[in-house]
């Protein structure tokens, strides 16, 4: 009972949060767009997305966390656990380590990514936002795995209510720093500071929390000894394909922004960046990821009945499916609707081809976001190798299209 009591009450406050991060970015956006204006807005979305783009570097190992995590805990094998614990917590660090090292060779490296599609005074302001969202990045891999030991114990209440709490403390921390410091350059510099402590999954001001949660109420254990390279061995391997599929997602998510600042300036990037933003994919993810450690035990419990398993997992994959498309659906004719208005009304003029932008991105992502709880419970069963191939080929398409494309029609 208490387990199903977290599922719906962590999927409540999930969309308590979607609602939350809704209200903020409509009240909070139209201001960034005019204080800092269409270059600068562009140049911060930017940096943000390429600092993002190195989230890669985790290499897909944080899902297996939940899987090694479920299959000890049948087990009864506290020992294990204590060792994943440890183990997931060094490969962590030094992940952390290695995204710091490449932080700063792009940071003193800028013009190998945007060459001339920033002016020398952007050039300054952004490696200066590089350095700082670098440093918070690298903090944020360790911290991480502190999320996944809560998720993988279905502990949702706990950790949406941090989301919540990240949500409504950014803006009140940013905004007075946006109107008040000046030149403009300094302004967004120091904000980036603040934002960056709060973007990622475990934020600075959260991680003693988590800590405390993690040691003092869950009570976990933490072992650095007697590591079994077999089972790091299988991580690599499982996480192999699991990272092919992260690479997709900053590929159709992040490396735009880079394509259209180097070829047509960050104005256009701005443009862009505000028709993304309407984009509704955490509306689909926002079930689907709080069933994750529940759909890796469905299949521990029958795997050796495949007709069982496939009944249960077609009867969760079907009603939550509904449930997404729904949502997906009602935000989706709401912006098909609405939205060319609104834009105006919201980021204000020379803002028209956000419409356009985010009518690309949401109508042809009504189908594949409906189904993601299948990739979960794909890689439940290991048999995600095969879609992470396709989507790996399907990016290089898009990345030389769009290369291509953005020359001609802009954002």
């Amino acid at each position: 009972m208490k387990h199903h009591n977290q599922l719906r009450s962590g999927s409540l406050l999930t969309y308590v949060q979607m609602t939350l991060n809704i209200i903020v970015s409509v009240a909070y956006t139209p201001f960034m767009l005019r204080i800092l204006g269409k270059s600068e807005y562009g140049l911060y979305s930017t940096v943000a997305s390429t600092i993002a783009i190195l989230s890669v570097l985790s290499l897909g190992f944080g899902g297996s966390y939940v899987r090694y995590y479920i299959l000890y805990r049948k087990e009864k094998a506290d020992d294990k656990i204590a060792r994943l614990n440890g183990l997931f917590l060094i490969v962590f660090s030094v992940i952390g380590l290695i995204a710091l090292a490449c932080g700063l060779y792009l940071t003193f490296h800028l013009e190998m990514v945007f060459k001339t599609g920033l002016t020398d005074a952007e050039y300054h302001t952004a490696r200066i936002l590089m350095l700082l969202l670098t440093a918070n990045l690298a903090v944020s891999f360790p911290m991480s795995v502190f999320s996944n030991i809560i998720s993988a114990q279905e502990q949702f209440v706990f950790l949406k209510a941090t989301e919540i709490l990240r949500t409504v403390v950014s803006p009140l921390v940013t905004l007075p720093v946006l109107l008040v410091v000046q030149p403009k350059g300094a302004s967004i510099t120091l904000a980036a500071e603040l934002q960056g402590l709060l973007q990622f999954r475990t934020p600075s001001h959260i991680v003693g929390i988590l800590l405390i949660y993690c040691f003092g109420k869950l009570h976990i254990r933490v072992s650095f000894r007697n590591f079994d390279g077999a089972v790091l061995k299988d991580i690599a391997v499982f996480s192999g394909f699991i990272a092919i599929n992260m690479v997709v997602d900053q590929v159709n998510n992040n490396l735009d922004k880079l394509i259209i600042t180097r070829y047509c300036g960050t104005a256009a990037t701005a443009v862009y960046a505000v028709g993304q933003q309407l984009h509704f994919i955490s509306f689909s993810t926002a079930v689907s990821s709080v069933f994750t450690p529940r759909i890796h035990q469905l299949v521990q419990d029958n795997k050796d009945d495949k007709a069982r398993l496939r009944t249960v997992l077609t009867e969760l994959f079907v009603r939550v499916g509904r449930i997404q498309f729904l949502i997906l659906l009602l935000v989706c004719t709401g912006i098909i609707f609405f939205g060319k208005p609104f834009i105006y009304f919201w980021a204000g003029p020379g803002y028209d081809d956000a419409y356009i932008i985010v009518l690309l991105l949401i109508i042809p992502g009504m189908v594949p976001l409906t189904q993601n709880l299948g990739i979960e419970m794909q890689r439940a069963q290991n048999l995600h190798k095969y879609r992470s191939i396709i989507y790996g080929a399907m990016a290089i398409g898009n990345l030389a299209i769009s290369i291509w494309l953005c020359q001609y029609l802009g954002a």
